[in-house]
């Protein structure tokens, strides 16, 4: 009962951006954003840890098996498979979740994908072995952190609006992108100018990528309130396809020392994202 209600709380919490939890009997548990080279020696190898999925609250064990740059592991048993594919409602997908590894007492914030690929060793019905990253940690293809992992770390670490609003409008707009990709609704909020309801239009976007952006000097950006981005976007959307966007992202803030926020409505009209999720409601 502690435990569920620690759980909960940790969701409730997490959202509002709070790295820290306590439940009735006053124990602090405090979410760890740790770098992956001190990770790599907590959770060795062949070690066993819970993975909890922040949005939903769902729990299940798993065991690391190889991995380098990041630990790969697999589903201890059938019974967790099926809790990790309920997570993803019932389809496996590359999308990034944020996530937090219980290791005994200590709380780490991490980021999962959910497909299985490569090799498998456990009897648990998992065809392969995924992926979970933390602070620093890089994928199989390049030896850099990817964006959405990174994000999915922040959120589950609580320090996600922290680093929106210390962004560099191109970082706010990378982050953008990204939080459409993995269709996640907080990241895509964290970066918003308006309150949208963003599940009408994500569940249209299966798959998008910011190909081209034109960058300016930093500095060359100090005093500006608002800007006008020219960038370039594949994109697939549900019932439609392949397609592409090339126009502008717009961007304001309110005084130089405030955070950079995103017309997302006027994105959405641009790029007939609005028009489509309109037209499908």
């Amino acid at each position: 009962m502690k435990f569920r209600i620690a759980v909960i709380l940790v969701i409730a919490v997490l959202l509002n951006s709070s790295p820290i939890l306590a439940d009735k009997s006053n124990v602090s548990i405090q979410i760890e954003m740790l770098p992956w080279d001190k990770v790599n020696k907590i959770l060795p190898k062949y070690s066993k840890f819970i993975v909890m999925d922040v949005e939903t609250g769902e729990k299940f064990h798993v065991q690391r098996r190889a991995g380098s740059n990041h630990a790969d592991v697999q589903p201890l048993t059938s019974k967790d498979t099926k809790i990790m594919k309920k997570v993803y409602d019932g389809k496996w997908s590359w999308k990034r979740r944020a996530i937090i590894v219980i290791n005994g007492n200590q709380w780490i914030a991490a980021s999962m994908h959910g497909m299985p690929h490569g090799a498998g060793a456990l009897k648990n019905n998992f065809p392969g072995h995924f992926c979970i990253h933390f602070y620093g940690s890089a994928t199989h293809r390049t030896n850099f952190m990817d964006l959405s992992h990174k994000l999915m770390i922040l959120k589950s670490a609580g320090k996600l609006q922290e680093y929106i609003n210390q962004a560099d409008p191109y970082e706010v707009i990378r982050a953008f992108f990204a939080g459409m990709k993995q269709q996640d609704i907080r990241i895509v909020s964290a970066v918003s100018l308006q309150k949208i309801e963003w599940k009408n239009h994500l569940k249209y976007v299966e798959n998008i990528n910011l190909s081209r952006m034109l960058v300016m000097p930093i500095e060359d950006l100090s005093e500006d309130l608002s800007l006008e981005i020219p960038v370039e976007v594949d994109m697939v959307i549900k019932n439609s396809g392949r397609r592409s966007f090339k126009g502008k992202v717009y961007l304001v803030r309110f005084s130089p020392y405030d955070a950079w926020e995103i017309d997302s409505i006027q994105f959405l009209e641009d790029s007939k994202l609005l028009f489509i999720s309109n037209k499908k409601a």
